[in-house]
């Protein structure tokens, strides 16, 4: 795989996560550009977002930022259009790493409480 995708996918995260923040992030949320993954062609960009906002619907957040994605694809290329001949296409993803790592630790926090009842049992019964 060419390393010019990679370049490309650093440069659209670093400069979208802070249009993003400036003038795209509605108040009482929080989104941040966790990764960005670019086509070989370089024509589409997979925009992977972790969003917080406690107490709000995710989904009209990434309805928003649909409903603005001209918009920011515009900003986008006026910060990047000496790097690239054609700006991607922007595809928003939800990236739910977070919650599932949040998952997984309270799974392992259940078997590490659930080892220890056990242990003590087992000593009890000595």
């Amino acid at each position: 795989m060419s390393i010019r995708p990679e370049r490309l996918g650093s440069v659209i995260k670093r400069d979208l996560g802070k249009i993003i923040q400036k003038k795209y992030q509605r108040s009482g949320s929080f989104i941040t550009v966790t990764k960005v993954d670019v086509t070989p062609d370089l024509l589409i960009a997979k925009i992977l977002l972790s969003v917080y906002a406690p107490g709000k619907d995710e989904d009209a957040i990434f309805a928003y930022l649909e409903e603005q994605n001209a918009a920011i694809r515009k900003e986008l290329a006026d910060k990047i259009r000496h790097q690239v001949r054609r700006i991607p296409e922007l595809h928003f993803i939800n990236d739910k790493t977070a919650e599932h790592v949040e998952k997984m630790e309270k799974l392992f926090q259940k078997i590490r409480k659930e080892r220890r009842q056990r242990d003590s049992n087992t000593g009890d019964e000595e």
